[in-house]
C-alpha cells in the first residue's frame, strides 16, 4: 500500500471524524469536549492533504496521522471506559465510532509502514 493511498484514507476518516464530532455537537450541545473527535479528524485530513501536497515529506506527514489515530485509540477508548456512557447516546456513539474510526486507519498506516519497509529491504538486498 503507497503513501498516496494512505494519505487519501486519512482525509477519508479525517472527514468522517469531522462529522462524528460536529453533528452529535449541533443536535445536543452539552460540551466543548464533544468536538474533540472533529478536532482529530481536522488534524487527520490536515495530515493527508500535506502529504498529497510535499510527497516528498509525505512519510512524516503520515507518522503524525498515525500518532493522531492512536491518542484518538487511547483516549476515546480511555474516556468511554472512564464514564461509561449509553451507545445508544450520542456521546457514547461519538467516542465509539472514534475508537473504530481512529484505529481503522491506524492499523492501514502501520500496514503501509510495514509494506514501504519491506520494500525498501528488498531493494537494498
Amino acid at each position: 500500500m503507497n503513501r498516496g493511498i494512505v494519505s487519501k484514507k486519512a482525509i477519508m476518516i479525517g472527514v468522517a471524524l469531522l462529522v462524528v464530532g460536529s453533528v452529535p455537537s449541533i443536535i445536543e450541545w452539552k460540551s466543548p469536549t464533544a468536538l474533540i473527535p472533529a478536532f482529530l479528524g481536522l488534524l487527520l485530513a490536515g495530515f493527508g492533504v500535506a502529504a498529497d501536497q510535499k510527497p516528498a515529506m509525505s512519510h512524516h506527514f503520515m507518522h503524525g496521522a498515525a500518532m493522531v489515530a492512536l491518542l484518538g485509540v487511547l483516549g476515546s477508548a480511555g474516556s468511554f471506559l472512564a464514564r461509561r456512557p449509553s451507545p445508544a447516546s450520542w456521546a457514547g456513539a461519538s467516542q465509539l465510532l472514534s475508537v473504530v474510526l481512529c484505529g481503522v486507519f491506524l492499523f492501514w498506516a502501520i500496514q503501509s509502514f510495514k509494506a514501504a519497509r519491506l520494500a525498501r529491504e528488498a531493494k537494498q538486498a
